[in-house]
């Protein structure tokens, strides 16, 4: 694990940041931030409201740009390549994508197959296969002929994830991708992230639960509120009562979770009454 006082060392990976400056004119998030993706990692990105999780995963997607450094692929800087070539070697999942009104399900998630049409190469069956294959591997099977705007909050964020996985990218980046989903969806969706890794993609996500971060990642970067890194490492190295009372002001004890050995969080009571007892 690295920490605040010990630099984290880089290695070589697919997808990294050097040195970059993150945010806007006036609201800076990061200054000389250096984060490397472990190839072949699931890894979970967290820290407390407005650290600059976002910012960073859209900077690594080049959805955003960077006040200064670079972000580097595959060797090269992000800013180097066209737009489709970006996108048939990462897929990013955004938190907050609106589709064009009237759009069916199969339509939208059609266009994941976009950065792999050219002038010479139209829809085809790859193409086909590579759409249903992302339909029922996110449960929207039955919503394809639906209109998106219909859908449920949940049913849309599962729609959305459709569209990526059909880029058939190696690299996945999610951004919050259990937002708006129920307790029972969210877990079916990073069970869906565990399989993807399992199958060889390298993932990053932005998570607020640091117990699913815990037990889906195999890798964790800590921010802290300005925006360094306050931890980096195995969930078990990094996600400690220290780190989530420092950053999240949380005092906690770390037990290991009864279904898979992973750290648990549980918070310490702050209610003088004594609490019932369930069983």
């Amino acid at each position: 694990m690295t920490t605040m006082e010990e630099k984290p060392v880089q290695t070589a990976s697919r997808l990294r940041a050097e040195s970059v400056t993150l945010g806007y004119p006036g609201n800076i998030v990061a200054r000389s931030l250096t984060v490397s993706l472990p190839d072949d990692a699931f890894t979970a990105i967290v820290g407390p409201n407005a650290c600059g999780k976002s910012t960073l995963l859209k900077a690594l997607a080049r959805v955003t740009g960077t006040q200064q450094g670079s972000v580097y692929l595959d060797g090269r800087a992000i800013s180097s390549y066209g737009a489709k070539e970006v996108a048939r070697r990462l897929g990013l999942l955004a938190q907050s994508a609106t589709a064009p009104e009237g759009i069916t399900v199969g339509d939208l998630v059609a266009r994941g197959r976009y950065p792999h049409q050219t002038m010479l190469r139209q829809w085809s069956d790859a193409d086909e296969r590579a759409v249903n294959a992302a339909l029922a591997q996110t449960g929207v099977t039955d919503l394809a002929a639906r209109f998106v705007d219909e859908l449920s909050g949940g049913q849309r964020q599962r729609v959305w994830l459709a569209m990526a996985l059909a880029q058939e990218t190696s690299i996945l980046l999610l951004d919050e991708p259990t937002t708006f989903l129920d307790l029972g969806h969210q877990y079916e969706i990073l069970d869906l992230c565990a399989r993807l890794h399992a199958g060889g993609r390298t993932i990053a996500a932005v998570l607020h639960d640091l117990n699913q971060a815990a037990r889906y990642a195999t890798h964790v970067i800590a921010l802290a509120a300005d925006g360094t890194i306050a931890a980096e490492g195995p969930p078990e190295e990094v996600i400690t009562a220290e780190l989530v009372d420092g950053l999240f002001g949380l005092p906690c004890r770390i037990i290991p979770d009864p279904e898979t050995g992973t750290p648990m969080v549980v918070p310490r009571s702050r209610n003088t009454v004594p609490a019932a007892h369930y069983s």
